[in-house]
Parts: structure tokens; C-alpha cells; sequence
């Protein structure tokens, strides 16, 4: 008696289950899974979670050769984006260690300043002179109370660092001049004026 060929009609999935009916089955994420992958990742899952889940829930697509091969040129461009990324933040940081920024602070006779030197005053101080860093690429274990040079880490992101030099000195005093001036001005008000004063007629 002749078999019946109803049962060997193909489903979509019927040859990657034959042949991975014991394993595991590749799948292309098309969107990011938590603790499995992200977008355009090729994971290998059971079956059961495949054609359960993932696949009916639009979250993955059979890994075909043809994705595989895409993904590896995708990879292979990623790979020298980042290469230059990163030679591109080794350069920075060369830069970097080779500058130092001045800033000025209030401080007493002893060298302690009034207020304090932050991340912000130091992001500030390097985009005048041309770096576009952020507060929070510079790493300060506290802020700096004191006036002298210390050496500050700034973070350029892919575990790259630079070391650079940050001198606090204390500020120039410009109001002296200001007051010098107000003073002669007070001065010469106060003078008696020049003017001679009317003669008394003499008394017959």
C-alpha cells in the first residue's frame, strides 16, 4: 500500500526542522530580543522558541546564506567605521596631553580659593580654545580647591583617555585703576578754587 503524500507536503519550515529537529535553528533578528541579541544579529536558538515566538512575533527570519553574507559586509563596514572612530579619538587625545588651559579663581593669601574649579569652568576653558568636550567627558575626583597645576583625566569614549594640565592661578585685579581714577576725581573737587576771591573796599 502506497504511502500517503499528504504527509510529505512541505511547510516553510519543514526542511530547517529535519535537519535541525535535535538542535539548534539559526535565526536573523529583525529586532532587538533582551538577553539574546540585537538588530541584524544571527543567534542560534532551540526550535521550540523559534517557530513559537520568535519568528511568529515579526522578531527574527530564518538566517539564510544570503543574510549571512549581508551581515558579514555589514560587519566588515562597521568594523572600519569604528577603526577610524577610534584612531580619530587616539589623535584627540594626543592633542590633548599636549595642551594645558589656564584658569583664574578668587583665592585667599594661603592659596585657597573662595569658591572652586568644576568640570564646567574646565569644558568651558577648552572650548575656547577649540576642543568640543563636555562636563561630563571630564573626570574629577572633586572639585579643585586650591591654586597649582593639576592633571585632569578627560574621557574621549572607547576606553580612550587623555591626561591634560590645568593650571589655577588667581585672578588679575582690575579695579585698582578704577579706584585710583574716582579718588583724583575726589580730590580735585575737594580742591578750593582757583578763583580769586572780591577784595574788601577799604573803610574811609
Amino acid at each position: 500500500m502506497s504511502k500517503s503524500k499528504s504527509s510529505e507536503i512541505p511547510s516553510p519550515y519543514r526542511e530547517k526542522r529535519l535537519r535541525k529537529r535535535s538542535g539548534h535553528v539559526e535565526l536573523l533578528l529583525i529586532q532587538p530580543v533582551e538577553h539574546l541579541g540585537n538588530q541584524g544579529d544571527v543567534v542560534s536558538v532551540k526550535p521550540g522558541y523559534a517557530y513559537n515566538y520568535l519568528i511568529p512575533q515579526g522578531l527574527a527570519t530564518i538566517a539564510t546564506e544570503h543574510h549571512k553574507r549581508m551581515i558579514e559586509k555589514h560587519k566588515a563596514r562597521l568594523a572600519e567605521s569604528q577603526r577610524r572612530r577610534l584612531a580619530g579619538l587616539r589623535n584627540l587625545a594626543a592633542q590633548l596631553a599636549k595642551q594645558s588651559i589656564t584658569i583664574e579663581a578668587n583665592a585667599n593669601d594661603e592659596g585657597h580659593l573662595y569658591g572652586s574649579v568644576g568640570s564646567h569652568e574646565i569644558a568651558a576653558a577648552l572650548k575656547e580654545v577649540g576642543f568640543s568636550i563636555t562636563e561630563d567627558q571630564v573626570r574629577l575626583k572633586g572639585p579643585l580647591k586650591e591654586l597649582g597645576l593639576y592633571t585632569v583625566q578627560v574621557h574621549l569614549g572607547q576606553e580612550i583617555d587623555a591626561d591634560l594640565k590645568v593650571w589655577v592661578v588667581p585672578t588679575v585685579g582690575e579695579e585698582k585703576p578704577e579706584k585710583s581714577e574716582k579718588s583724583e576725581t575726589s580730590k580735585s573737587s575737594s580742591e578750593p578754587s582757583a578763583e580769586p576771591k572780591p577784595k574788601k573796599s577799604a573803610s574811609k
